[in-house]
């Protein structure tokens, strides 16, 4: 059994002893935590949280945990039962609530799930905020309300439509143009909530040709929940079978968009967001961000626009803060994390593909066709095992100096350019490992680079 418990919050697999998998125990824990935190910060307020879950087998279970946690702290939740990640984030400042609680492991097998907690802006809670949180967990430091305070729990199904209407009301949601474009769509859903939103949100966008797979909220994933590509040959398969357009899949939390081509091949998860890049930048120039891990088809595409790109530390609170200190108009991270502010600061698959639709009904092709218009890159992920007694700050501090009189950052581990091609390096919190991520022009390519900098790295060691 797994149980992490980190800044974000806590994630682990069903079962098991306490402490050790995600229990209800520990399920009540963090959550008493969690809502003793935001009594702390709002100490003369009667408190409203949010809460929404994906469709995985244990939400159910989870929910009832956390929610019952709550109103016996004295706190008021708005319960969405079945929900996505970013339709809870847009939920938490409608609502004026002070906090907001998604129940699911995003891409995790069905063994998992998860609480990704939020703040009174519907955005994920920072890392000091987190360390605050864990700390009132550790010392079990929760004082529940007596009878008479007891919270109440109202649900509230009224968000699907709330949440669509947001989408096609921004100004860059072309609904004619989708209509006109007559797209013949195919969903995977993964048996999670997108199969609930993805297939109204079309439909408020005028497609009316979509086949669905896999679009029964049961949590009875078919396949590895993650829109890899070796997940997605169904998708492909039935593409090509009913001549689509186009296939569209999230992942369970509906939080990472993929898009599958005409002919069945990948678009590619991390042009996902160079795809919605290009169409935002065309219509309102300005910056752009993403992770350092992320393509450099987006840097490529900003600057062709003569906008400028800023790369940020890996994860999504990371992303989103270096969007607002400069005021980026799209940002988001290669696995398919749209980050649209127009909309709110999180990443959401339904904003991604209002824009995406709009796009590539305004360019009048063949999705394979849009893909083939962007720059061509290959990511190649590995990583090297090391023992603990090495030094990996030490070997990253050396690569970098290896390297000074190339393009060199910092911000998060040691990522270096060198013509048109990147490799980021960067150490895993939890155990002795040097995660090395390259990206070329071809496979080929990047695997190249990626040996050539292993084997530097194994000569420092």
């Amino acid at each position: 059994m797994t149980l992490i418990k980190s800044i974000s919050g806590i994630r682990g697999t069903i079962g098991g002893k306490v402490d050790d998998g995600l229990t209800p125990i520990d399920t009540v824990k963090f959550a008493a935590a969690y809502g003793t935190w935001l009594k702390n910060q709002y100490p003369s307020k009667k408190i409203k949280v949010v809460i929404g879950r994906d469709a995985r087998l244990s939400g159910q279970m989870i929910s009832d945990l956390v929610c019952s946690t709550l109103i016996g702290l004295g706190i008021d939740v708005v319960n969405l039962g079945l929900s996505t990640t970013p339709t809870v984030e847009i939920a938490v400042p409608m609502e004026e609530a002070q906090g907001g609680i998604i129940l699911t492991a995003s891409h995790n097998p069905k063994q998992w799930n998860a609480l990704k907690l939020l703040n009174s802006r519907g955005e994920f809670i920072s890392s000091a905020e987190g360390e605050l949180l864990l700390e009132i967990a550790n010392k079990e430091a929760f004082d529940f309300a007596e009878v008479d305070d007891i919270g109440i729990i109202s649900n509230d199904e009224t968000y699907l439509q709330k949440h669509i209407d947001a989408v096609i009301g921004l100004d860059l949601v072309d609904i004619e143009a989708i209509k006109k474009a007559d797209f013949s769509i195919v969903i995977d859903a993964v048996n999670s909530t997108g199969g609930i939103f993805v297939p109204a949100l079309l439909k408020a966008l005028g497609v009316t040709k979509i086949t669905e797979m896999y679009c029964d909220p049961s949590g009875h994933f078919p396949h590895n929940p993650e829109p890899l590509p070796e997940h997605l040959t169904d998708l492909s398969n039935k593409i090509k079978a009913v001549g689509a357009d186009l296939g569209i899949t999230v992942d369970p939390d509906v939080d990472r968009l993929a898009m599958v081509c005409e002919d069945g091949s990948m678009f590619g998860e991390e042009y996902t967001l160079v795809a919605v890049a290009d169409y935002v930048l065309t219509h309102t120039p300005g910056t752009t961000v993403s992770n350092m891990s992320s393509t450099k088809a987006l840097r490529d595409i900003t600057e062709s626009k003569g906008q400028t790109y800023f790369a940020a530390a890996v994860g999504e609170v990371n992303v989103v803060s270096k969007m607002k200190e400069n005021n980026a108009v799209i940002g988001g991270e290669g696995n398919g994390g749209i980050i649209y502010p127009a909309s709110h600061y999180g990443r959401d698959a339904l904003v991604g593909i209002a824009l995406f639709l709009s796009h590539l009904a305004k360019k009048s092709m063949k999705c394979s066709d849009l893909r083939d218009s962007f720059p061509k890159y290959t990511i190649s992920k590995n990583k090297i095992e090391l023992t603990p007694n090495i030094n990996v700050d030490s070997i990253l501090a050396k690569m970098a100096e290896k390297y000074k009189n190339e393009e060199v950052d910092t911000l998060d581990g040691v990522k270096i350019y060198i013509g048109d091609e990147w490799v980021h390096l960067r150490k895993s919190n939890t155990e002795p490992i040097i995660r090395i991520y390259s990206e070329s022009n071809s496979e080929e390519n990047a695997n190249r680079f990626a040996l050539k900098i292993m084997d530097e790295i194994k000569e420092f060691c």
